[in-house]
Protein backbone atom coordinates (compact mmCIF):
# COMPACT_ATOMS: atom_id res chain seq x y z
CA UNK A 1 0.00 0.00 0.00
CA UNK A 2 1.27 3.61 -1.08
CA UNK A 3 2.06 6.11 1.95
CA UNK A 4 -0.01 8.51 -0.13
CA UNK A 5 -3.25 8.90 -1.86
CA UNK A 6 -3.48 9.06 -5.53
CA UNK A 7 -3.56 13.07 -6.29
CA UNK A 8 -6.42 12.65 -8.87
CA UNK A 9 -10.43 11.71 -9.29
CA UNK A 10 -13.43 13.91 -8.56
CA UNK A 11 -12.67 13.80 -4.44
CA UNK A 12 -9.45 15.32 -5.05
CA UNK A 13 -10.34 17.88 -7.59
CA UNK A 14 -13.31 19.01 -4.81
CA UNK A 15 -10.35 18.99 -2.25
CA UNK A 16 -8.48 21.62 -4.92
CA UNK A 17 -11.52 24.11 -5.38
CA UNK A 18 -12.58 23.73 -1.08
CA UNK A 19 -16.08 22.82 -2.22
CA UNK A 20 -18.78 23.45 0.19
CA UNK A 21 -19.21 19.95 1.11
CA UNK A 22 -16.44 17.20 0.46
CA UNK A 23 -16.57 13.47 1.13
CA UNK A 24 -15.80 10.02 -0.07
CA UNK A 25 -17.69 6.82 0.60
CA UNK A 26 -16.96 3.56 -0.59
CA UNK A 27 -18.28 0.04 0.45
CA UNK A 28 -21.69 -1.04 1.57
CA UNK A 29 -22.83 -2.66 4.94
CA UNK A 30 -22.37 -0.88 8.67
CA UNK A 31 -21.30 3.17 8.46
CA UNK A 32 -18.55 3.73 9.83
CA UNK A 33 -17.74 8.15 9.34
CA UNK A 34 -14.45 9.15 9.43
CA UNK A 35 -13.53 12.46 11.19
CA UNK A 36 -10.35 14.24 10.51
CA UNK A 37 -7.49 16.17 13.01
CA UNK A 38 -6.24 19.60 12.36
CA UNK A 39 -4.42 20.81 9.03
CA UNK A 40 -5.36 17.36 7.97
CA UNK A 41 -8.49 16.46 5.25
CA UNK A 42 -10.43 13.28 4.65
CA UNK A 43 -7.77 11.71 2.38
CA UNK A 44 -5.89 10.95 5.56
CA UNK A 45 -8.54 8.08 5.85
CA UNK A 46 -7.56 6.67 2.66
CA UNK A 47 -5.71 3.65 3.88
CA UNK A 48 -8.55 2.66 5.96
CA UNK A 49 -11.28 3.57 3.47
CA UNK A 50 -9.09 1.05 1.35
CA UNK A 51 -8.71 -1.60 3.93
CA UNK A 52 -12.72 -1.74 4.67
CA UNK A 53 -14.66 -1.07 2.70
CA UNK A 54 -15.01 -4.77 1.24
CA UNK A 55 -17.16 -5.27 4.43
CA UNK A 56 -18.23 -1.91 5.70
CA UNK A 57 -19.55 1.14 4.20
CA UNK A 58 -17.08 3.84 5.30
CA UNK A 59 -17.66 7.62 4.60
CA UNK A 60 -14.68 10.52 5.22
CA UNK A 61 -15.37 13.76 4.79
CA UNK A 62 -13.60 17.45 4.93
CA UNK A 63 -14.13 19.35 8.03
CA UNK A 64 -15.36 22.75 7.68
CA UNK A 65 -12.07 24.15 7.44
CA UNK A 66 -11.09 22.38 4.65
CA UNK A 67 -14.23 23.71 2.93
CA UNK A 68 -15.67 27.21 1.75
CA UNK A 69 -16.80 27.60 5.18
CA UNK A 70 -13.71 27.70 7.18
CA UNK A 71 -14.56 31.15 8.31
CA UNK A 72 -14.97 31.20 11.86
CA UNK A 73 -15.77 31.35 14.69
CA UNK A 74 -17.29 27.85 15.46
CA UNK A 75 -16.93 25.14 17.91
CA UNK A 76 -16.53 21.70 18.79
CA UNK A 77 -20.46 21.63 18.96
CA UNK A 78 -20.92 23.21 15.82
CA UNK A 79 -18.61 20.28 14.00
CA UNK A 80 -20.86 17.38 16.07
CA UNK A 81 -23.90 19.49 14.15
CA UNK A 82 -21.86 19.24 11.01
CA UNK A 83 -21.54 15.07 11.25
CA UNK A 84 -24.93 14.93 12.07
CA UNK A 85 -26.26 16.90 9.51
CA UNK A 86 -23.97 14.67 7.01
CA UNK A 87 -25.18 11.57 8.29
CA UNK A 88 -28.61 12.19 7.83
CA UNK A 89 -27.86 13.96 4.39
CA UNK A 90 -26.19 10.32 3.72
CA UNK A 91 -28.88 8.49 5.26
CA UNK A 92 -26.88 6.97 7.88
CA UNK A 93 -29.28 6.34 11.32
CA UNK A 94 -26.21 5.18 13.09
CA UNK A 95 -22.58 4.55 12.65
CA UNK A 96 -19.04 3.67 14.59
CA UNK A 97 -17.59 7.29 14.41
CA UNK A 98 -13.91 7.07 14.03
CA UNK A 99 -12.31 10.77 14.83
CA UNK A 100 -8.78 12.01 14.89
CA UNK A 101 -7.21 14.52 17.51
CA UNK A 102 -9.84 17.11 16.81
CA UNK A 103 -12.37 14.72 15.07
CA UNK A 104 -12.05 12.56 18.27
CA UNK A 105 -12.94 15.88 20.75
CA UNK A 106 -15.33 16.12 18.36
CA UNK A 107 -16.43 12.69 18.48
CA UNK A 108 -16.50 12.37 22.30
CA UNK A 109 -19.55 15.70 22.05
CA UNK A 110 -21.22 13.93 19.56
CA UNK A 111 -21.78 11.15 21.97
CA UNK A 112 -22.83 13.02 24.38
CA UNK A 113 -25.46 14.91 22.53
CA UNK A 114 -26.85 12.23 19.73
CA UNK A 115 -26.20 8.68 21.76
CA UNK A 116 -28.95 7.06 19.74
CA UNK A 117 -26.49 7.96 16.28
CA UNK A 118 -23.44 5.85 17.31
CA UNK A 119 -22.80 1.87 17.38
CA UNK A 120 -19.60 3.01 18.48
CA UNK A 121 -16.23 5.06 18.59
CA UNK A 122 -13.00 4.79 17.41
CA UNK A 123 -10.87 7.70 19.00
CA UNK A 124 -7.20 8.04 16.82
CA UNK A 125 -4.50 9.91 19.14
CA UNK A 126 -6.82 12.47 20.87
CA UNK A 127 -8.08 12.47 24.49
CA UNK A 128 -10.88 13.75 27.06
CA UNK A 129 -9.24 16.79 28.71
CA UNK A 130 -8.42 19.60 27.78
CA UNK A 131 -4.74 21.49 26.39
CA UNK A 132 -3.12 22.75 29.10
CA UNK A 133 -2.41 26.62 29.10
CA UNK A 134 1.22 26.37 27.81
CA UNK A 135 -0.01 24.42 25.26
CA UNK A 136 -2.90 26.99 24.41
CA UNK A 137 -0.60 29.76 24.48
CA UNK A 138 1.77 27.76 21.58
CA UNK A 139 -0.78 26.99 19.57
CA UNK A 140 -2.86 30.44 20.09
CA UNK A 141 0.58 32.23 19.05
CA UNK A 142 1.31 30.03 15.80
CA UNK A 143 -1.90 30.45 14.45
CA UNK A 144 -2.04 34.24 15.36
CA UNK A 145 1.32 34.36 12.78
CA UNK A 146 -0.69 32.25 9.92
CA UNK A 147 -3.94 34.69 10.28
CA UNK A 148 -1.73 37.64 10.15
CA UNK A 149 0.47 36.26 7.04
CA UNK A 150 -2.40 35.24 4.86
CA UNK A 151 -1.33 31.58 4.38
CA UNK A 152 0.83 28.85 6.45
CA UNK A 153 4.19 29.50 6.69
CA UNK A 154 7.20 27.25 6.16
CA UNK A 155 8.34 27.16 9.24
CA UNK A 156 4.89 26.45 10.33
CA UNK A 157 4.74 23.77 8.50
CA UNK A 158 8.03 22.26 9.45
CA UNK A 159 7.06 22.79 13.11
CA UNK A 160 3.94 21.35 12.58
CA UNK A 161 5.46 18.17 11.04
CA UNK A 162 7.20 17.40 13.83
CA UNK A 163 3.84 17.50 15.90
CA UNK A 164 1.74 15.33 13.25
CA UNK A 165 3.93 12.95 12.84
CA UNK A 166 6.33 10.30 14.89
CA UNK A 167 10.06 10.02 14.74
CA UNK A 168 9.63 6.80 12.65
CA UNK A 169 7.64 8.95 10.18
CA UNK A 170 9.89 11.95 10.20
CA UNK A 171 12.81 9.71 9.27
CA UNK A 172 11.56 6.79 7.25
CA UNK A 173 8.40 7.96 5.59
CA UNK A 174 9.49 11.78 4.31
CA UNK A 175 7.72 10.98 1.23
CA UNK A 176 4.53 11.56 3.35
CA UNK A 177 5.42 13.79 5.46
CA UNK A 178 6.58 16.07 2.25
CA UNK A 179 3.22 15.33 1.05
CA UNK A 180 1.16 16.67 3.81
CA UNK A 181 3.65 19.48 4.30
CA UNK A 182 2.76 20.75 0.91
CA UNK A 183 -0.43 20.38 1.59
CA UNK A 184 -0.26 22.64 4.39
CA UNK A 185 1.42 25.58 2.48
CA UNK A 186 -2.09 25.86 0.08
CA UNK A 187 -4.42 26.90 3.13
CA UNK A 188 -5.42 29.93 4.43
CA UNK A 189 -4.38 31.28 7.36
CA UNK A 190 -7.75 32.14 8.30
CA UNK A 191 -8.53 28.93 7.93
CA UNK A 192 -6.45 27.22 10.21
CA UNK A 193 -6.56 29.94 12.67
CA UNK A 194 -10.19 29.08 12.78
CA UNK A 195 -9.63 25.43 12.84
CA UNK A 196 -7.34 25.54 16.12
CA UNK A 197 -9.81 28.15 17.66
CA UNK A 198 -12.49 25.89 17.50
CA UNK A 199 -11.24 23.39 20.27
CA UNK A 200 -8.03 25.31 21.66
CA UNK A 201 -10.10 26.55 24.68
CA UNK A 202 -12.40 23.86 25.10
CA UNK A 203 -13.57 22.32 28.21
CA UNK A 204 -12.97 19.09 29.39
CA UNK A 205 -15.85 15.96 29.08
CA UNK A 206 -13.68 13.27 30.99
CA UNK A 207 -16.14 13.46 34.14
CA UNK A 208 -19.28 12.81 31.45
CA UNK A 209 -17.45 9.21 30.13
CA UNK A 210 -19.56 6.91 32.32
CA UNK A 211 -22.78 8.44 30.02
CA UNK A 212 -21.31 7.13 26.86
CA UNK A 213 -22.58 3.86 26.87
CA UNK A 214 -21.57 2.35 23.24
CA UNK A 215 -18.13 0.10 22.78
CA UNK A 216 -15.05 2.61 22.43
CA UNK A 217 -11.71 1.71 21.00
CA UNK A 218 -8.48 4.30 21.31
CA UNK A 219 -6.02 3.72 18.97
CA UNK A 220 -2.51 6.50 20.00
CA UNK A 221 0.74 6.38 18.29
CA UNK A 222 3.43 5.04 20.32
CA UNK A 223 5.67 7.92 19.26
CA UNK A 224 2.92 10.83 19.80
CA UNK A 225 4.43 13.93 21.30
CA UNK A 226 1.27 16.21 20.66
CA UNK A 227 -0.92 14.15 22.70
CA UNK A 228 0.88 11.49 24.51
CA UNK A 229 0.00 8.07 25.04
CA UNK A 230 -0.59 8.94 29.05
CA UNK A 231 -2.86 11.19 28.47
CA UNK A 232 -5.31 9.12 26.74
CA UNK A 233 -4.94 5.94 28.80
CA UNK A 234 -7.62 7.47 31.48
CA UNK A 235 -10.50 7.15 29.45
CA UNK A 236 -9.99 3.01 29.29
CA UNK A 237 -11.18 3.38 32.87
CA UNK A 238 -13.58 6.11 32.63
CA UNK A 239 -15.37 4.89 29.71
CA UNK A 240 -17.67 1.84 30.40
CA UNK A 241 -16.90 0.23 27.49
CA UNK A 242 -13.25 0.85 25.98
CA UNK A 243 -10.03 -1.01 25.04
CA UNK A 244 -6.63 0.81 23.70
CA UNK A 245 -4.25 -0.06 21.17
CA UNK A 246 -0.76 1.50 20.59
CA UNK A 247 0.39 1.67 17.35
CA UNK A 248 4.05 0.95 16.92
CA UNK A 249 6.03 3.31 14.96
CA UNK A 250 4.00 6.05 14.55
CA UNK A 251 2.75 9.72 16.02
CA UNK A 252 0.05 12.10 15.98
CA UNK A 253 -1.20 10.73 13.01
CA UNK A 254 -0.65 7.26 13.58
CA UNK A 255 -3.93 5.95 10.99
CA UNK A 256 -1.50 7.40 8.04
CA UNK A 257 1.51 6.60 9.70
CA UNK A 258 1.45 2.77 10.15
CA UNK A 259 -2.19 1.51 8.76
CA UNK A 260 -1.25 -1.70 9.01
CA UNK A 261 -1.04 -1.70 12.37
CA UNK A 262 -4.27 0.74 12.59
CA UNK A 263 -6.27 -1.26 10.04
CA UNK A 264 -6.23 -4.16 11.89
CA UNK A 265 -7.21 -2.89 15.58
CA UNK A 266 -9.99 -0.89 13.62
CA UNK A 267 -11.25 -3.98 11.98
CA UNK A 268 -11.23 -6.23 14.91
CA UNK A 269 -13.53 -3.52 16.64
CA UNK A 270 -15.69 -3.24 14.07
CA UNK A 271 -16.64 -6.94 13.82
CA UNK A 272 -17.13 -7.15 17.74
CA UNK A 273 -19.71 -4.64 17.47
CA UNK A 274 -21.54 -5.50 14.21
Amino acid sequence: MSDLPEDSGPATQLYRHRTETVSEERGSGPAVVFAHGTLMDWTMFEPQLDALSDDYRTIAYNLRARTDRFQGPYDLDDLAEDCRVLMDAKGVDSCVLAGMSMGGFMALRFALEYPDMLDGIVLIDSMATPHDEAEREQYGDMVETAKAEGDVPDPMAEAVSHMLFGQTSIEERTELVEHWKDRWLTYPGEAVHDEVKSWLHRPGVEDRLDEIDVPVLITHGAEDVSIEPERAEPMVDQLPDARMELIPEAGHSSNTENPEAANAAIREFLDDVY
